[in-house]
């Protein structure tokens, strides 16, 4: 008796959290998406290894009441993300500055995570490849030594 009980209550519950969910005409509710990213991803192309490498990406606030950004978290330590923490205005635009460091030789994909409104996501990405600098900035030149000798 009381497994039955138990049953009807969870029953009683699901339909009760599926009724707040649909509206009117029966369709579900679902909160509109107010954060607008032109691009969410940029490719840096080759970067050299050890000079650093930004890019911006800019949102826009597509909703009718101002718009939080709660963190920007990026997927590593490589990568850093600066945003303004101030609202944006139903409209408005701001900017997410995202820097790669380049230390590392190789392919890189990395990702950035927008929450804003408490609990709402959005994803960027960011990717290119780094290749190595040459020890010096250029190859010993053999004339120089030959002009310094004729001097």
């Amino acid at each position: 008796m009381k497994k039955l009980g138990i049953v009807i209550a969870l029953f009683v519950t699901s339909l009760a959290v599926r009724a707040q969910a649909v509206n009117t005409h029966g369709t579900a509710l679902t909160r509109p998406d107010v954060l607008d990213i032109k691009e969410n991803t940029h490719n840096f192309g080759k970067i050299p290894q050890g000079r650093p490498a930004t890019t911006t990406f800019e949102i826009v606030n597509t909703g009718t009441t101002p718009l939080k950004l709660d963190n920007v978290q990026a997927s590593c330590g490589c990568t850093t993300p600066v945003w303004s923490r101030d609202p944006i205005a139903p409209g408005a635009t701001a900017k997410i500055v995202v820097g790669y460091n380049a230390y590392g030789e190789g392919a890189f994909t990395k990702t950035v995570t927008v929450v804003y409104n408490t609990n709402m996501t959005k994803l960027l990405t960011i990717s290119g490849e780094v290749y190595k600098t040459p020890a010096t900035s250029a190859p010993d030149n053999a004339s120089v030594q030959l002009l310094k000798q004729i001097n």
